[in-house]
Parts: C-alpha cells; sequence; structure tokens
C-alpha cells in the first residue's frame, strides 16, 4: 500500500473512567505541536507514559501506527495488568492513508462447553467476577496477529522486545494498579495470584515496590519467536487450558484452535464537520454515535456552559445518557442477533425522536427509559496512535483472572452478558462498551483518534470529551480536564464535585460524588 505524506493533527488525550477516580492518559510526541494538545505528524496516547513513549519509539523506528499501538499494549499487559493483557481481547479501529477505515474484532467468545446456568449466577451488585467459569477464550494476540499481518512494518518480534525486558527487570507499581491489589488482602497467602504481588514476608506490594512479570516474560519470549500459534495451538495454549480447567473454567483446546479475530468495516455518522467512524456491535459505538447525535440536536455552543444554560445542558446530556442505557441491550454479536436495532440506533431521525422525549426540567422512572438495570464493570484499557504517513490506529481491550503456568492474566469479560441477555451461545462474543473511534474532518485535515478506559463506563466518558472538544470550544486538554459525570445502571449519577449538580439531583436525578 503506498504511503501518503499528509500532515494532520490528532487529539489523543483520553479520560480513563474509574468508579472512584480519574486518570489523564499522558501522550508522548515527537514533533512539534499544532494547537494546544494538537500534534502536527504523529503521537502515541497509552494509559501510562511509559507505554506511550514505548509506542512513539516504534514510530521513530519506522513502524506503523499498528506497529505502535501492538507494543503499546503489550507494555500496558505489565504496567497496568489488571486492566489489559493477552488472556483478554481487543476491538481496533484502523484508518488507512486513503482514508478506508476497518475494524478488527479480537473480543472473546463463549467456550464451547459453556455453564448452562452461567446467567443465573450473575451478581447483583458491583463486585470482583470471581471464578473461571466466567473467562471467555482471549482473542488478543489473534487480533495484534491480524492486524500486523495487514498493517505491520517492522518484525513481529521486534514489538515485544521492550516489554519483554520490562517484565523481567520489573516495574514500579502504578496508582491505579495498588489501588486494584488492596482486592488481594482476602486471598491466600499461597494463592497464584497473591504470590504475583507480595514480597518475601507475604506483603501485599505497594505503589511505588518492583513486581517482576518472568513467567509471563517467557511466554512473551515464545510467542515473539514462534507467532501466535504458540498460544492458539502450541505448548502454551496447552498449560493456560491445564490451569483454567484447574480453576473451574471450561475453555478447552478448540475452543482456542478455532479462535478467529476478524476483519470488517467501521460504520460512520456524520457529526459537523466531522466523519465518526466506529466498530459495529457487539462494541458499543452505536450507543456513542446516538448520544452525540441526540446532544448534536440541542445546537450546543460555548455559552451552553454559562450560568443557567450550563445546567440545562447537563440535565439534557444526563436524560440522553439514561436513554442511551436502554440501549445497550442492544449491542449483541450479529452472528447471533439482528442488527436492525443497532443501525436505527445511529440515525439521525430517531435522536429526533428521543430528543423530543427529554425534559428541561424533569426526570423519570426507568421504564420511562426503557432501562434494565445491568451490571456496571470497570475494566479494560486503551491505546490511540497516529503515525506520519497518516495511518491511525484507536483500540481498546480489556483483563482480570490469573495463569500461574503462563504468567498470562485472564478475563472475566461473559459478565458483560449479565443483565443484557436471558440466553448466550457458543462462539458468541458478549455486548461492549468498548469505543475506539477515529473522527476524520475533511475540511480542517484533522484526525481525531480517542477512546477511553473504564468498562461501562468507556461511553459517557469518550461523549463529554468530544462534546468538550466540538462543540463547546474547548481544548483538547480543557476537554479532557472537565469535570466528568456517568449515568450507571441504574440512572444514578457519578460526578466530580462541582457546583452545579445540586441543580440536577434538585431536578430528581439520584447522585453520588465522585472523587480520587
Amino acid at each position: 500500500m503506498a504511503r501518503r505524506k499528509e500532515k494532520v493533527c490528532l487529539c489523543i488525550s483520553i479520560p480513563i473512567i474509574c468508579i472512584i477516580f480519574i486518570i489523564i492518559i499522558c501522550a508522548t510526541h515527537f514533533n512539534e505541536q499544532c494547537t494546544d494538545g494538537l500534534y502536527k505528524k504523529a503521537a502515541v496516547a497509552a494509559d501510562s507514559e511509559t507505554c506511550s513513549k514505548i509506542g512513539r519509539d516504534i514510530l521513530q523506528l519506522g513502524g506503523s501506527a499498528v506497529d505502535g499501538a501492538v507494543a503499546s499494549l503489550l507494555c500496558t499487559s505489565i504496567i497496568n495488568p489488571q486492566s489489559m493483557g493477552i488472556g483478554g481481547g481487543s476491538i481496533f479501529t484502523i484508518r488507512e492513508q486513503s482514508g478506508r477505515v476497518r475494524v478488527i474484532n479480537a473480543r472473546e467468545t463463549v467456550p464451547k462447553a459453556f455453564k448452562t446456568d452461567l446467567l443465573a449466577m450473575c451478581p447483583t451488585t458491583i463486585q470482583p467476577m470471581e471464578g473461571a467459569h466466567w473467562i471467555g477464550v482471549p482473542g488478543e494476540i489473534r487480533g495484534y496477529e491480524l492486524a500486523h499481518k495487514l498493517y505491520g512494518r517492522l518484525p513481529w518480534a521486534s514489538l515485544f522486545e521492550p516489554t519483554i525486558k520490562m517484565a523481567r527487570q520489573g516495574v514500579p507499581i502504578p496508582y491505579v494498579l495498588s489501588r486494584f491489589l488492596q482486592l488481594l488482602s482476602k486471598e491466600k497467602p499461597e494463592s497464584p495470584l497473591r504470590q504475583l504481588f507480595q514480597n518475601k514476608e507475604g506483603e501485599l506490594l505497594k505503589e511505588g515496590d518492583i513486581v517482576r512479570f518472568e513467567k509471563l516474560a517467557d511466554t512473551l519470549e515464545i510467542i515473539a519467536e514462534q507467532g501466535a500459534n504458540a498460544l492458539y495451538i502450541g505448548d502454551i495454549g496447552k498449560s493456560l487450558v491445564s490451569d483454567i480447567q484447574s480453576a473451574g473454567g471450561t475453555i478447552s483446546l478448540e475452543d482456542l484452535k478455532s479462535f478467529k479475530a476478524s476483519e470488517l468495516g467501521a460504520w460512520e455518522v456524520a457529526l459537523g464537520e466531522y466523519e465518526m467512524h466506529f466498530p459495529p456491535p457487539p462494541a458499543g459505538g452505536s450507543t456513542l454515535s446516538f448520544i452525540l447525535n441526540t446532544m448534536l440536536g440541542f445546537n450546543l455552543k460555548s455559552a451552553s456552559l454559562e450560568r443557567d444554560e450550563k445546567v440545562l445542558t447537563f440535565q439534557r446530556y444526563v436524560e440522553t445518557c439514561k436513554f442511551a442505557n436502554g440501549l445497550k441491550k442492544f449491542m449483541k454479536d450479529p452472528n447471533f442477533a439482528s442488527q436492525t436495532e443497532a443501525v436505527e440506533i445511529i440515525q439521525k431521525h430517531f435522536a429526533d425522536k428521543v430528543r423530543a422525549k427529554i425534559s428541561p426540567d424533569h426526570t423519570y422512572d426507568a421504564s420511562y427509559y426503557n432501562v434494565t438495570p445491568y451490571l456496571d464493570s470497570h475494566g479494560t484499557t486503551h491505546v490511540s496512535v497516529l503515525a506520519e504517513d497518516g495511518m491511525a490506529v484507536s483500540v481498546t481491550n480489556n483483563i482480570v483472572i490469573f495463569s500461574p503456568k503462563t504468567g498470562i492474566l485472564l478475563n472475566n469479560e461473559l459478565a458483560d452478558f449479565c443483565g443484557k441477555t436471558d440466553q448466550i451461545h457458543a462462539g458468541e462474543q458478549p455486548p461492549s462498551s468498548m469505543s475506539p473511534v477515529i473522527l476524520y474532518s475533511p475540511s480542517q485535515k484533522h484526525t481525531v483518534v480517542i477512546g477511553a478506559s473504564g468498562g461501562s463506563m468507556i461511553t459517557t466518558g469518550v461523549a463529554l470529551t468530544l462534546m468538550n472538544f466540538l462543540w463547546f470550544g474547548k481544548s483538547l486538554q480543557d476537554s479532557i480536564d472537565a469535570p466528568v459525570v456517568f449515568v450507571d445502571s441504574k440512572n444514578v449519577l457519578n460526578f466530580e464535585p462541582s457546583l452545579f449538580w445540586s441543580h440536577l439531583t434538585r431536578l430528581g436525578t439520584k447522585s453520588k460524588k465522585t472523587t480520587a
């Protein structure tokens, strides 16, 4: 594919929204900035400075945007292992130099021998999803393999080298991981996962302590040398399946062997002068599109955030998010469900219909929004990359449980079915809030690559950031720094401390303050 030398600007700082805190992604660049928060040629944004720099280094070595994304994700698997890793799944949104946008879907799938009563085991409150029966067939490495085959430039093994080196030398525990480790305090000292994160005295590691991932480094080294088949049909896969089944999971070697990542076209909607491209279901891009389409019709501008107008704007936004919650049940695997509703959701006329139901001064019971409560999730990580040749990549993925023989942390993504369906099928991908999107402005020649981490909070995090940047006249950095609001599955408002929220709660929306 011929490379097109086109200078573009990239907006890439992305919010990570977690249940009680917010992290701003650190973006590193190696050329001059256009304006505040915009980069002229190329940039990388992962959810840590370390991994952003690794992606940047890959670009400087002549790697493609996909090369940079894969290297950054591998790095994130040891910097924030609670959020992602090769035992999870991912969704790539890739804009080629020609402008064509493709999606690579490597989302986890239901194993062939899943527990028939799995949905009856769904919890009704937010809590860690324990048990190997929640593990979906991991697709992460197959996704990397397909993306690299189609768009990679550097040798496959070179993308693994920085992470393998760090895994052996050890990395300091970051703040977010230290919060996750507190959940291990109830684990027995002999628990494999606890042993990974405790010192010689049996004490859990704290923020700043050094942790090494030596077994994972061995696994990554083999995959780097032998390719993805080492995991899916080789000895690593056998060890992984052994650990999963010993823990009570149902994934088999046949599940691994039969997993395939897929390439498909992105969906698209017009948002003013920008075209937004996003992955179709089971990803959450349609829900994001609905929120933005609905809010676009309110003719938002910088004055929309002034005085009483600000309260009205956020009343409308919160109500829109409640309707969006009611639509998440339609984000289903197209191989097992009709896409009619998901296609309808992204249409302008549907947004017009919902907008007419939004009151400027009232809220309603859940039935008004057709909302079915589901379990909120808080995993996932996100990486955005734009290369100098104009190729852009936005990718989101996730993780949770541990395999001691391979060092791989495994997902619990089958829990994403909870509250959203009453039946699942072998091979089906769970619904997801992952929304790696790419926007392009033909008039300005700007490319915006954005996504977020935070499980079910992804959609509203991305929506609010884009509203700030596209319509409220804020710079990228100010868009990121602005207070974040999340409407959870029970329509309770979660927000950072700010003056106007008391007005919204007086209108009837239940609220809960979120602090770091």
